[in-house]
């Protein structure tokens, strides 16, 4: 068997909390043109003259209200995951950011300071779904520093798992415990894209978007195609917990700019809900399998205050699978099923 290593690779994270750090981070991320796809002089003047300046001392903010004394919540995490990853694969693992620490060449350096004669890498993008903005960036970043650096071992990818039987099975039970409490619906809240980027990655060039039941008409470019991703995960999850379409929706979070994304948004929909007789709710965000800055802060505080000053009677944030034992099996299984 050829000597390997695991690389984890999840979205990044500020340094600190500090201003500065925030500002070096969101340029980072929002520069890369797989997120704001727009030629660079439009989106240098967007993010470095607008975005940034505006958005600092409010993410800074929020931030805060998330912050570990350990640091920040999704390096902690990830590293957590690494080491409990550890119990069940013997080779050596480091993890790396798209945006921020640890860079591609640390986590590349660290694997080969425990194994020199390293003949593969097998990078694990920490995404279930496939989306340029975040799987396909994520791959691309790694790629483009393997051969930038040099390195002589291969570099292999984990596919997006976002209806691999295992992951299906670990979501689900993370979820099953929160059913048996009184509920009216249990939403879905996925991170959202702008339409542009399903359309982009739809390599036929005219199956997504072109109708009300794409995602559930055979396609090949289902196999990049988010929306298709998500509402997958969706129905398989709830058919596993038995969970009539009643008692479930959907929706997107985190929208930036004024362009059309995924509808419907949750941001307008968490205030809407009560009005409608959703007064007892549970929200979970599959978008992620760490949490992080739009679970804890997005989701869990500003989506319950949301959601409860609007009549409201419950709400409950159902955590992300970060390290539970099911989860962990399960990407050890997947991670295994490369070749």
């Amino acid at each position: 068997m050829a000597k390997r290593g695991i690389i984890l690779m999840n979205l990044g994270s500020p340094d600190s909390t500090s201003l500065p750090d925030l500002r070096k981070y969101l340029t980072q991320f929002l520069m890369d043109e797989k997120v704001i796809d727009k030629p660079w002089l439009l989106r240098s003047i967007l993010v470095k003259g607008l975005i940034v300046p505006f958005r600092s001392p409010k993410s800074a903010e929020a931030y805060r209200k998330i912050w570990w004394p350990e640091g920040s919540p999704l390096i902690v995490i990830t590293n957590r995951l690494k080491n409990a990853l550890a119990e069940k694969i013997m080779d050596p693992m480091s993890i790396s950011m798209r945006y921020g620490n640890p860079y591609p060449k640390a986590a590349y350096e660290a694997l080969l300071a425990d194994n020199p004669d390293l003949e593969e890498v097998i990078l694990v993008p920490l995404y279930p779904h496939y989306a340029m903005s975040s799987f396909e960036t994520a791959v691309d970043y790694m790629t483009k520093a393997h051969k930038a650096l040099g390195y002589r071992f291969a570099l292999k990818t984990t596919p997006p798992f976002y209806n691999h039987p295992a992951y299906i099975n670990a979501l689900a039970e993370s979820i099953r415990p929160y059913l048996q409490e009184d509920f009216d619906q249990l939403l879905f809240s996925y991170h959202g894209i702008p339409e542009r980027h399903v359309l982009k990655t739809d390599p036929t060039g005219n199956h997504c978007m072109q109708s009300d039941n794409c995602c559930f008409t055979k396609s090949i470019c289902h196999k990049t195609c988010y929306r298709h991703q998500v509402t997958m995960t969706s129905e398989l999850v709830t058919k596993k917990l038995g969970l009539p379409k009643s008692k479930w929706q959907q929706s997107y979070q985190s929208r930036l700019g004024r362009d059309p994304w995924l509808q419907p948004n949750t941001q307008v929909r968490l205030p809407q809900l009560p009005a409608e007789g959703v007064k007892k709710l549970l929200v979970v965000s599959p978008s992620f399998v760490s949490d992080c800055l739009e679970t804890l802060e997005e989701i869990e505080i500003r989506g319950k205050e949301d959601f409860l000053n609007s009549g409201g009677e419950s709400y409950r944030y159902i955590p992300c699978m970060n390290i539970q034992p099911l989860w962990v099996e399960a990407l050890a299984g997947i991670i295994n099923e490369v070749k």
